[in-house]
């Protein structure tokens, strides 16, 4: 299944859109990235989150912290899904997977909540 550059884009805009807004209100210094492709190690990587999740930060940490990166990897999600719905509910599913990191929750407990 494939989506053009834009509908993607949108896709990931409402899946950020379904979070809670008095979760999204409390996100601090994230960025969501679309890139085509993962590293070249983990091809079938959907989506990372590279930061220090919000459980972890002190005092301390906004001192000249660059922006934590949530990313989304357009390819390998297209490449898995047969219809552009089940490529929708994808997306969203790995957007929430990488936001929760941000908030410190683990993958074994996504996993257990039916988000891994």
């Amino acid at each position: 299944m494939h989506l053009t550059d834009d509908e993607f884009e949108a896709a990931v805009a409402d899946a950020l859109d379904s979070i809670p807004p008095q979760l999204t209100a409390v996100m601090d210094n994230v960025v969501i990235l679309i890139e085509a492709e993962p590293p070249e190690h983990d091809p079938e990587l959907l989506g990372v989150y590279e930061g220090t999740p919000l459980t972890e930060r002190d005092s301390w940490w906004g001192a000249g912290a660059l922006p934590d990166r949530i990313t989304i990897f357009q390819g390998p999600l297209q490449r898995m899904c047969t219809s552009a719905a089940e490529l929708r509910e994808e997306i969203a599913i790995t957007v929430v997977h990488e936001v929760a990191h941000h908030f410190g929750i683990g993958d074994d407990h996504l996993h257990e909540l039916g988000w891994g």
